[in-house]
């Protein structure tokens, strides 16, 4: 009588929230682990502003709605952003966390650098045109205290209970 034996393989759900200033490196990153461990992926740039006034926010009640049915659709997934007012309201959802947390500079350059965003942006141009803001905005990410700031990072960061990860550098991540 030959026995056979069966390996079941067990797989872990991924939820993982990633974030850090702007520039960081989070929807690069988020993309690559959506892309390579079939994840689903939200940017929640595309959810927290008007559409009709893309540099107005939207309510965060109104975000969170839409949040919720995105962990709703979606068992494995990886969320990206700098909102740590909305990952207050998901973090029992999460399992994992990664935190880029880039110094100001490489920061500012990977803003320098970065590719066209067609979600956010009509063209490079228009996207370019935002550059100068940008560039300040990631500059004051220490001294702010709203919730894209590096204090609103830090405290989500440390409460957080689960599996997480703080790189200062893109070259570290892999």
């Amino acid at each position: 009588m030959c026995k056979s034996l069966y390996k079941l393989k067990v797989s872990i759900l991924r939820k993982i929230l990633v974030f850090g200033n702007s520039g960081s490196g989070k929807s690069t990153l988020s993309k690559r682990l959506s892309a390579d461990e079939y994840l689903a992926h939200l940017d929640l740039d595309t959810l927290a502003f008007r559409k009709e006034s893309p540099t107005e926010r939207r309510d965060i009640e109104e975000t969170l709605k839409d949040v919720f049915l995105f962990l709703e659709d979606n068992d494995d997934w990886v969320i990206e952003g700098g909102y740590a007012d909305i990952f207050e309201k998901i973090l029992s959802h999460a399992n994992e966390m990664i935190y880029l947390d880039l110094s100001v500079k490489n920061c500012q350059e990977n803003a320098r650098n970065r590719k066209w965003e067609p979600h956010k942006y009509q063209s490079k141009e228009a996207q370019d045109k935002n550059l100068d803001m940008l560039i300040n905005w990631i500059s004051d990410y220490n001294s702010r205290d709203d919730s894209f700031s590096a204090s609103a990072h830090n405290r989500i960061f440390d409460q957080f209970p689960g599996n997480k990860k703080r790189f200062t550098s893109n070259q570290t991540i892999t």
